[in-house]
């Protein structure tokens, strides 16, 4: 009789165990190549959006930047958003006022409101015309045309408008000014006569101080734009501003006289929210 000793037996291994060593030997060490290739490819567009920022055109960014604004001050988001919703968002009883949330039950009642506010007109087209249009004043030096957060500025030089300490527009720069009312006339905005002085103090006849001098010159450019060009005068106001606002330092003789101007400010939505608004009489 032949005995086997235990030490001498054929070791099964268990199913579990076969599976651990046969998963071991494919086992995949490249792995790590997936999230390497995933970071290359977020740092690749990371460079391409600030490659792209940094190129991008001043000119569009406005454009785009003043369509958005538009669109929130005159509560088209908000239509759109209450449109998908079903009602008008915080206006009960008025227009399609929602009852239940979306897609509950609904009543319209017609909106009264008085007809929408004149949609005031796009200024960055202006501005590329006036630059073109007075391409040869603004290299002399006579007037400069620019960009501000309250509108597009025409700013207009005394030296070449007034006499010094007068109100009188010269009749050789009505050529120019009748271009400025052009674009303007074309335009729906409301517009803003500033008149600004240096810090030398005046004191005459008809001028005590630089504050008539200012609003008069201011007068004077409003005048000529409505009798001269027709230009509305119910769309112009006049502001005097003295020295008070100077673009450059009153210490040299060329920063006074670039302090002496005429500002013929075309107003945007956010510049006309200084202007008082007109109201009807009560009955």
């Amino acid at each position: 009789m032949i005995l086997l000793s235990r030490a001498k037996r054929p070791r099964r291994e268990s199913p579990v165990m076969a599976r651990k060593k046969l998963h071991r030997t494919h086992e995949n060490h490249e792995r790590w190549l997936v999230s390497y290739a995933d970071f290359i490819t977020l740092l690749f567009a990371f460079f391409v959006v600030m490659f792209a920022s940094s190129h991008a055109d001043k000119g569009r960014a406005e454009v785009v930047s003043e369509s958005i604004r538009r669109a929130l001050q005159e509560d088209q988001f908000v239509s759109a958003i209450s449109g998908i919703l079903g009602g008008t968002i915080g206006k009960k009883d008025r227009g399609n006022y929602q009852m239940k949330g979306p897609g509950g039950m609904h009543k319209v009642v017609p909106v009264t409101d008085a007809a929408p506010p004149v949609r005031l007109g796009e200024l960055v087209p202006s501005l590329d015309l006036l630059k073109e249009e007075l391409k040869a004043e603004i290299d002399s030096g006579m007037l400069q045309v620019h960009m501000e957060a309250r509108g597009l500025v025409v700013s207009l030089r005394e030296a070449a408008f007034f006499a010094p300490g007068d109100d009188s527009v010269n009749s050789g720069v009505f050529p120019v000014l009748e271009r400025v009312a052009g674009i303007v006339s074309a335009l729906p905005n409301r517009i803003r006569l500033e008149g600004h002085t240096d810090s030398v103090p005046i004191h005459t006849a008809r001028f005590r101080s630089n504050w008539e001098l200012s609003s008069a010159r201011g007068v004077a450019m409003l005048r000529a734009l409505q009798e001269r060009f027709g230009v509305p005068a119910s769309r112009m106001s006049v502001g005097g501003y003295a020295e008070t606002v100077p673009v450059e330092s009153n210490d040299t003789p060329d920063g006074r006289a670039r302090n002496r101007r005429v500002d013929i400010v075309i107003l945007n939505e956010y510049g006309v929210q200084g202007e008082p608004s007109p109201t009807e009489p009560s009955p």
